[in-house]
């Protein structure tokens, strides 16, 4: 699924309506977004079963939050912060390492990807604490910037781009892509 655009205006209707209770509003909204923090989440978490949770845990931290939203129009950051939260935590209590398989075939790669680099990327983003995981997936994967990272992560804009610099630097030379 692709990426949905929604007027500003339908969108802030659509969260006041949820405010107010509206239970199809809200759906909407999960309809919306889910992609976006099912992919966060599990950037962060690196697990597709600490994903789901963490996605399902968001989702229920946003509706009973919803109303402390200031500007409608920050809703996708604003959830795909709490999605970023909610993946640290549970990774961070969980900290288990879970054998599975990996079926290469049933991932939607485009074919000029290769998928050993892609392995190998998976594999080092593994590796960084969960804290990284959500710096680096908030980056790339929600597009914000320092300042948004900084406040979804209670940091300063120039602590996230230090950080995110050395990440950079390491997961280059783990990579070998110096």
């Amino acid at each position: 699924m692709g990426a949905v655009v929604v007027d500003a205006d339908a969108g802030r209707s659509v969260v006041e309506r949820a405010i107010a209770g509206d239970e199809l509003a809200f759906a909407r909204i999960v309809a919306l977004h889910h992609d976006d923090l099912a992919r966060i989440a599990y950037v962060v978490s690196g697990d597709v079963d600490i994903a789901e949770e963490a996605e399902q845990s968001a989702w229920a931290v946003a509706y009973v939050r919803l109303k402390d939203l200031r500007d409608p129009e920050r809703l996708r950051p604003w959830l795909m912060s709490i999605a970023a939260n909610e993946a640290r935590q549970i990774a961070r209590r969980g900290r288990r390492r879970v054998i599975r398989d990996l079926t290469i075939a049933d991932r939607k790669v485009p074919p000029d990807v290769d998928q050993a680099a892609l392995i190998d990327l998976g594999s080092a983003l593994q590796r960084l604490d969960p804290r990284d995981r959500a710096i680096v997936g908030l980056r790339f994967v929600g597009g914000f910037e320092s300042a948004e990272i900084a406040r979804a992560l209670g940091m300063t804009a120039s602590g996230v781009r230090v950080r995110l610099h050395r990440l950079l630097e390491r997961l280059r030379r783990e990579l070998g892509d110096d």
